[in-house]
């Protein structure tokens, strides 16, 4: 048995080395015939004709492609900036009924732990609220809140706290 594991180790090790190689058989770039690497070539989602291709989602020049939405100081309410988002994406769950998203609440670091956490669940709650009004069903739709506890930038100013009080829908 020992002296099959060593006879092994050295072809273990050329596999290993081998894996590692840019270029090698198994990584690196791999290339077409023009000399252009796949990734540059063509990718899926690419604009054909003018129009997008790929998963509405991730549409650039779409409002579902915005999955942030920004709330004032101590404000829960969805500001106009923001409800045209949240009605699109309510009108994409409405209309694909097997997609379900993640409401996550989220606040600055100003005030307690405990108000922030209850901050960030009613900012869910509205976002939740304006999905389900566009025809996204219940069980599409889960809410959470982070509070404070994930901010998006840690600094301390006013354009840190700015963009910690959002509220995310991951897909």
């Amino acid at each position: 048995m020992k002296l099959k594991m060593v006879k092994l180790i050295p072809v273990l090790a050329t596999v290993i080395t081998l894996a590692g190689c840019a270029g090698g058989p198994f990584g690196g770039d791999k290339v077409e015939e023009e000399g252009a690497p796949i990734a540059e070539a063509g990718t899926a989602g690419a604009m054909e004709s003018g129009a997008w291709s790929g998963n509405p989602l991730d549409d650039p020049n779409s409002l579902l492609s915005t999955r942030v939405i920004y709330f004032g100081y101590d404000i829960s309410e969805i500001q106009a900036d923001y409800q045209d988002v949240v009605a699109a994406h309510g009108s994409y769950l409405a209309a694909n009924p097997e997609v379900r998203v993640t409401v996550e609440g989220h606040a600055d670091e100003r005030g307690s732990r405990e108000y922030n956490i209850a901050l960030g669940e009613r900012r869910a709650n509205a976002v939740k609220r304006l999905l389900l009004a566009q025809g996204a069903s219940e069980r599409q739709v889960t809410t959470i809140s982070y509070g404070e506890e994930r901010p998006a930038d840690i600094a301390s100013s006013e354009t840190s706290w700015a963009s910690n009080r959002r509220v995310e829908l991951a897909y």
